[in-house]
């Protein structure tokens, strides 16, 4: 685009993903294409850590609340500070948000936790956990997000399709490690092997699982882990789908990005889908 003096003008950048790259950025000048495609980038880089951080810190706040502010008597909440503190989120950050989620010094957080069930494109069951401090702008954004393929139901409409179960995912730097022993001195009940293509959180050449315990022993299963030179990074009660719908690569790609855009929202804690 050139003004009338046969200057270069450099249209406004929409929000992204939706300005025209060829556009903004004109193939001639390729100096200022490079730097600016580089601002660019360290923008997209920077909004995605703000979220990153943001989801950890709230979920810090969540673990103390439901759990409280001792790292050694909540799984949860170990697990989640060192997600934190691998994403470089800072110490005192980490405990204004035990102490927000645990009520100390008096600053308790008011946070709803919500549970909305629901099938993604496909028919594909799925659960949604929400923890927010204003239920009616989460409801009516959740609607929103919905009303993208998905088809919104009522309480009890799919929870019957799920096990609500204990989930701790673990790795050893062993990669031959034995899980089914591991599994049966920790005390779970199923276990499964995890790799880093699943969890990204998983080093690779690292053995590691995911083990589904009773719901009353997460905390249990974490601890002998923990004890037996495992490194926890989950440590939760969650919802394991029964049954999982056969989908193609064009079905799956589509509930992914479905299922991504939930995963997206400020409130939402955890989305369970009976997808693999």
């Amino acid at each position: 685009m050139r003004a009338a003096d046969d200057t270069e003008v450099v249209p406004p950048n929409r929000h992204w993903p939706y300005f025209d790259v060829a556009e903004a950025f004109p193939v001639p000048n390729l100096g200022r294409m490079g730097r600016q495609w580089l601002h660019a980038k360290r923008a997209i880089v920077n909004l995605k850590k703000g979220q990153v951080t943001q989801k950890l810190v709230k979920e810090i706040t969540v673990a103390a609340k439901l759990g409280g502010g001792d790292l050694d008597a909540n799984a949860r909440l170990y697990a989640a500070v060192e997600k934190a503190k691998k994403a470089s989120v800072t110490r005192d950050v980490i405990q204004r948000a035990i102490a927000k989620g645990s009520g100390a010094g008096g600053d308790g957080a008011s946070l709803e936790h919500v549970v909305y069930e629901g099938y993604a494109p496909h028919k594909v069951p799925l659960i949604i956990e929400v923890m927010t401090d204003n239920h009616n702008r989460s409801a009516g954004d959740i609607r929103v997000l919905f009303k993208s393929g998905g088809q919104l139901g009522g309480a009890g409409s799919n929870k019957f399709l799920f096990d609500h179960v204990g989930i701790v995912e673990a790795h050893h730097p062993d990669p031959k490690v034995d899980l089914e022993a591991a599994a049966i001195e920790a005390g779970a009940n199923e276990f499964e092997p995890l790799t880093h293509q699943q969890n990204d959180d998983v080093p690779e050449g690292h053995g590691a699982a995911r083990f589904l315990t009773d719901r009353a022993a997460v905390h249990g299963v974490a601890t002998w882990l923990k004890q037996n030179g495992w490194s926890v990074i989950t440590a939760e009660l969650g919802y394991i789908a029964k049954m999982y719908p056969e989908l193609d690569d064009t079905q799956r790609g589509e509930v992914g990005e479905f299922l991504q855009a939930l995963e997206d929202h400020d409130d939402v804690q955890r989305v369970w889908a009976a997808v693999k």
